[in-house]
C-alpha cells in the first residue's frame, strides 16, 4: 500500500519520533523513503535588508552595503545548506543500516509551501510528519507547517506525536468513502505490527435536542402551530435518535463485514455524542498508538480541506494520527433501496416526515418489511415498525 514515502526533516522530537515511524512503515512495506529538509534563504535576505536602516553609519555607504548583502547571502545561503545536509546525512545513514532504498531532497523557500509542492508533483502515497517543529511551546498542539500541510495535501498523512507503532488501532467510521479507507489503512499497517483494529463511530443525538429547545424559545404560539413543533419534537424522540443509532451501527456493521473480507475480524464501539469529543475520550481511555480519521466525513461539501471532527482530533488526540486521503468502498447491496414496493398511502403518509429524517425513516420501514417477509410497505408495516422502536 505505502510504497513511496516521505518525511519532512527538522531534527525536533516530534521530526524524529517522524522519522522512527517512517522507517518502520518503509522496512516493513519495502517502501522507498525520500526525505527532505526546507531552507529559506530568502527570508533571511529580505529580513536582512528591512534592519539594513538600523546599522552603524559606516555601513549605510552604498558600497559597503553592497558587501555586506554578499558577505551575508554567501553565509546564509551556505551554512542553511550545510544545516541541511547535516540532518540529511544523519538520515541517510539510518536508512542504509536498515538496508532501505531512499532520496534526499534539500529544499529552499517557505517550508510548508515546499513540502505540498513536493507531495503535489511526486506521487507519494504517503506523508509522515512531526506534529510540532522547533519552535514548540507548552501549550502547542499542532504545528503551524504540519496544519498547512495537513490542510492542503489528499495523500494519506501520518502525524508523528510519538515513535510507538505496536498497539491498538482506533478507527473513525461515519459513512464515508475516507473513513473505509482509513480502515483500510489501519489493517494493512496491522499486518506487520499484529496491532488490533478497532473501528470507532459516534452518533451525536443532543444536537437535535439543542436545536428544538432554541427553536422553541423563539417560536410565537401561530408559529409554533405551522412548525407543529410538538409533533416534530415527538418525532425525534422516537424515530430520529434510535435511527441515528441505527445509521451508525450499519456503518460499524459494513466497517466488519470489509475487514472480514481482508480476513481480518476487528472489534467495533458505537459511541453516543458530539463525535470528535467521545473520540478523544475513547483515546484517553483505551490509549491506542494510533487514531485513524478520514480527511473529510459522510456529508463534506465538495472542496472541503479537512473535516471538523478530523481536525479536532489531530490537534487534541494524545497519541498518533492517521489522516486518510484515500478511499475505500464497502458493500452495500443490504442497504438497497426500492427492492420492496410502496403503496401510495405509505407514499403520502412517510412525505410527511421532516426531509432531515425522512430517509433514515425509510430506510427503517424497508429493513423491518425485509426482516418480517412483507412483500409491500402498507400504512400498517409503517405502524408496526413504529411499534417496534419502542
Amino acid at each position: 500500500m505505502y510504497k513511496n514515502i516521505l518525511i519532512p526533516l527538522d531534527n525536533s522530537d516530534y521530526s524524529n519520533s517522524a522519522a522512527d515511524l517512517g522507517l518502520r512503515i518503509a522496512k516493513d512495506f519495502g517502501s522507498t523513503l525520500t526525505f527532505s529538509h526546507v531552507y529559506a534563504a530568502r527570508l533571511h535576505d529580505d529580513r536582512f535588508r528591512q534592519m539594513e536602516s538600523g546599522l552603524p553609519p559606516k555601513y549605510q555607504e552604498e558600497k559597503e552595503m553592497q558587501r555586506q548583502r554578499e558577505v551575508h547571502d554567501s553565509l546564509i545561503t551556505k551554512g542553511l545548506q550545510i544545516i541541511s545536509d547535516s540532518y540529511l546525512d544523519v538520515f541517510e545513514k539510518r536508512c542504509s543500516r536498515a538496508g532501505i532504498s531512499y532520496n534526499r531532497k534539500m529544499l529552499e523557500g517557505k517550508n510548508y509551501l515546499e513540502i505540498v509542492k513536493d507531495v503535489k508533483g511526486n506521487g507519494y502515497d504517503l506523508v509522515v510528519m512531526g506534529a510540532l517543529g522547533l519552535g514548540v511551546v507548552d501549550t502547542s498542539t499542532i504545528g503551524s507547517v504540519c496544519e498547512r500541510v495537513m490542510r492542503r495535501i489528499n495523500t494519506d498523512l501520518l502525524i508523528a506525536k510519538d515513535s510507538r507503532i505496536e498497539g491498538r488501532y482506533i478507527v473513525g467510521i461515519d459513512g464515508s468513502p475516507n473513513s473505509f479507507g482509513g480502515l483500510m489503512s489501519a489493517i494493512a499497517i496491522s499486518r506487520f505490527t499484529g496491532g488490533e483494529v478497532e473501528a470507532v463511530a459516534a452518533f451525536d443525538p443532543d444536537f437535535h435536542y439543542t436545536a428544538f429547545k432554541s427553536i422553541a424559545g423563539v417560536l410565537s404560539e401561530e408559529a409554533g402551530k405551522i412548525f407543529k413543533f410538538k409533533e416534530q419534537e415527538k418525532l425525534h424522540e422516537e424515530i430520529i435518535d434510535k435511527g441515528l443509532a441505527k445509521i451508525y451501527q450499519d456503518h460499524l456493521e459494513r466497517a466488519a463485514v470489509l475487514a472480514k473480507k481482508e480476513g481480518v475480524t476487528i472489534k467495533t464501539t458505537l459511541l453516543s455524542g458530539k463525535p470528535y469529543d467521545q473520540i478523544i475520550k475513547y483515546v484517553e481511555k483505551t490509549k491506542p498508538s494510533l487514531l485513524v480519521m478520514g480527511r473529510v466525513g459522510v456529508h463534506a461539501a465538495p472542496g472541503l480541506d479537512i473535516g471538523s471532527n478530523t481536525e479536532s482530533c489531530a490537534r487534541s488526540a494524545a497519541c498518533n494520527i492517521l489522516i486518510a486521503g484515500r478511499e475505500a468502498h464497502p458493500p452495500v447491496a443490504e442497504q438497497k433501496k426500492g427492492d420492496i414496493p410502496w403503496s401510495d398511502e405509505a407514499e403520502q403518509l412517510i412525505g410527511k416526515i421532516p426531509q432531515m429524517a425522512r430517509g433514515m425513516v425509510r430506510r427503517m420501514v424497508e429493513e423491518f418489511a425485509a426482516k418480517n417477509g412483507y412483500s409491500k410497505i402498507t400504512t400498517e408495516v409503517m405502524l408496526k415498525a413504529r411499534e417496534m422502536m419502542h
